[in-house]
């Protein structure tokens, strides 16, 4: 019986359209993490019903303490908490996953969806892998394939579920809202998201299947920033490069390393960024 991870972001959450709704300590914040746990739990629910035999939630969302556990269905674990190895995939290296699911996911920097970004909430206006725009779902996508985990069900904005198709086009896609800006969607209520995203979990167990494990690499990770200086304090990170105005570059042997890397660019750039001017 399959074992499934479920990495959940809550920006691709049911009613989620501003800052606010995902800004832990905000009141909006309090409201949407009753509507994201729903989500969560709606997977959850449509994971067992399709024959799961274990589901492990990984908190992915910012502090990684925003689901609400006392609301969480029985059946399921929580992974909580920061400073993990694989952040938003933590669970997929240890050999027992059979399938993962990206729950509340979002597009990438620099394009179209609601509340866009890769990792940093500004600062990154664009990702690529090997010269492919990327998104968090695809840079995940990468790292779980060297595992041989497949993605078998992606939750988001109508632009996530397209995004989707380009990294993982068997899996089940459910949009819970349509884009119309960075801010604003067109939403559905929780009772009706949650019955779309049981029924697509559901049939989503059938594509639990391991696969070999990926060798793609090595992989080449261009990141751009708004702000030149945000670039030059990347490079602080050993093997990446400047390529020109606010880029900058590294390859990695593997996606493992590859995330990783990409995890201490974004944390020295963060150090870097001032109030007001960025």
């Amino acid at each position: 019986m399959p074992k499934i991870l479920i990495s959940a972001d809550m920006e691709g959450a049911t009613g989620v359209t501003w800052p606010a709704d995902v800004l832990p300590g905000s009141e909006q914040w309090q409201r949407c993490r009753h509507m994201f746990t729903s989500d969560v739990n709606a997977a959850v629910a449509g994971l067992f019903e399709g024959g799961a035999d274990e589901v492990l939630v990984n908190e992915a969302h910012w502090t990684m303490r925003n689901l609400l556990l006392e609301q969480l269905d029985d059946r399921a674990q929580m992974l909580t908490g920061r400073h993990k190895s694989l952040s938003m995939v933590e669970g997929v290296q240890h050999g027992d996953v059979d399938g993962i699911a990206f729950v509340g996911y979002h597009t990438g920097a620099g394009t179209e969806g609601v509340l866009a970004h890769t990792y940093l909430a500004n600062s990154i206006t664009g990702v690529w892998v090997d010269g492919r725009r990327a998104s968090e779902g695809l840079l995940n996508a990468l790292v779980v394939a060297e595992y041989g985990v497949p993605v078998i069900l992606v939750t988001g904005d109508d632009r996530t579920v397209l995004d989707a198709g380009t990294y993982a086009p068997q899996a089940r896609g459910v949009a819970v809202k349509d884009y119309v800006s960075r801010y604003a969607a067109v939403c559905r209520t929780p009772a009706c998201t949650a019955a779309d995203i049981r029924s697509a979990a559901k049939e989503a167990v059938a594509l639990a299947v391991r696969h070999e494990p990926a060798e793609d690499g090595p992989f080449t990770v261009e990141i751009e920033f708004d702000a030149e200086h945000l670039a030059g304090a990347a490079t602080v990170v050993p093997g990446v490069e400047h390529t020109g105005e606010r880029r900058v570059a590294y390859s990695s042997a593997t996606m493992y390393d590859g995330i990783r890397c990409f995890k201490a660019v974004t944390t020295v750039v963060s150090s870097a960024v001032e109030e007001q001017y960025g």
